[in-house]
C-alpha cells in the first residue's frame, strides 16, 4: 500500500526506513529514503506506520 503518493513511497519502505533511522518521526523516515513530505496528506498515515514499526521491535 502506498503511504505517500507524491514520493511513491510504500508502507514497507517507510517502515524499514523508520527502523533504520531509529526515530519515531515520519519526517526522519522520509529523510532516510531521500525524500521529504510534499503535500502533507500522507503524514497521519506515515506517523501510524512509523509508530507501529517502533512498537514491533
Amino acid at each position: 500500500m502506498f503511504v505517500c503518493v507524491c514520493n511513491a513511497l510504500k508502507e514497507r519502505d517507510v517502515r524499514e526506513a523508520a527502523r533504520a533511522a531509529g526515530k519515531s518521526c515520519p519526517k526522519a523516515a522520509f529523510a532516510q529514503l531521500g525524500c521529504k513530505p510534499k503535500c502533507g496528506q500522507c503524514l497521519p498515515f506515515a506517523r501510524e506506520v512509523v509508530e507501529d514499526a517502533h512498537a514491533c521491535r
